[in-house]
């Protein structure tokens, strides 16, 4: 299951990627459900296998997208409010799509307003110590303090934000990044750096610093929230995510 939506083959961003398919693979058989609305959805990496939890899933992405799906419900521009009906969802996904939005407050009303109350489940990732990507529509990078505010001035109460990756994801994601621009030979050898990267990152010391570090150096975030009720008042989880 690849997730990553930065320019195709790019090795750079492989262990990116795995961090946020672990994080969607232990989050979809869980949570995901009912009518599943896929926001910003791109090629739809994650097509295939959310298909197997939900009834039906909606795909909805930009014009003129850098990654043209023809499987696409419905062409929108999220910056704008949804034509879609309220409490038509069970399901949204937002995966690096919330970085990309001038008005991120707005479009995750939007999303509150399309969940149903009480069960809709929001999965979400976004990047925090990444490079800019997909230029000139990379506006934010976001803490854990901010996504836990913006779900909750949206009516969206947090059921985890976890940490996806630390120093070592980090470090081996920008120095892979480097070498990918030599030359006839930078593909390869940030291909290398990414397989032996994971491998240290995965195991040992490599992993102990990852978990270590992801507190305060995360690459990433990863969120579920759910559409509170008036009568709800629970308080968020916090989780530091392992690598996996």
């Amino acid at each position: 299951m690849r997730t990553h939506r930065d320019r195709k083959g790019f090795p750079g961003s492989r262990l990116v990627g795995d961090r946020t398919a672990a994080f969607y693979g232990r989050a979809i058989p869980q949570y995901a459900q009912g009518s599943l609305l896929d926001l910003g959805c791109g090629e739809a990496p994650l097509l295939g296998y959310y298909s197997d939890f939900v009834d039906s899933a909606a795909l909805v992405d930009w014009a003129n997208s850098r990654h043209a799906n023809p499987l696409l419900d419905l062409i929108a521009d999220l910056n704008e409010p949804l034509l879609l009906d309220a409490e038509k969802f069970d399901t949204v996904i937002l995966s690096d799509v919330l970085e990309h939005i001038r008005k991120p407050q707005e479009l995750l009303n939007e999303v509150s307003r399309v969940l149903r109350t009480g069960t809709g489940i929001l999965l979400m990732n976004v990047p925090f110590y990444y490079s800019i990507h997909e230029e000139p529509f990379d506006f934010y990078r976001y803490t854990c303090y901010a996504l836990n505010d913006m779900c909750e001035n949206s009516g969206l109460k947090i059921i985890e934000i976890s940490s996806l990756g630390g120093i070592p994801e980090i470090m081996i994601d920008l120095i892979s990044k480097v070498l990918q621009q030599i030359p006839v030979v930078g593909r390869a050898a940030a291909a290398t750096v990414q397989s032996v990267g994971a491998l240290l990152a995965n195991h040992g010391p490599g992993r102990l610093l990852s978990m270590r570090s992801a507190d305060r150096f995360p690459l990433g975030y990863s969120v579920i929230a759910v559409k509170e009720s008036a009568e709800e008042d629970a308080e968020a989880v916090w989780v530091q995510a392992k690598p996996r």
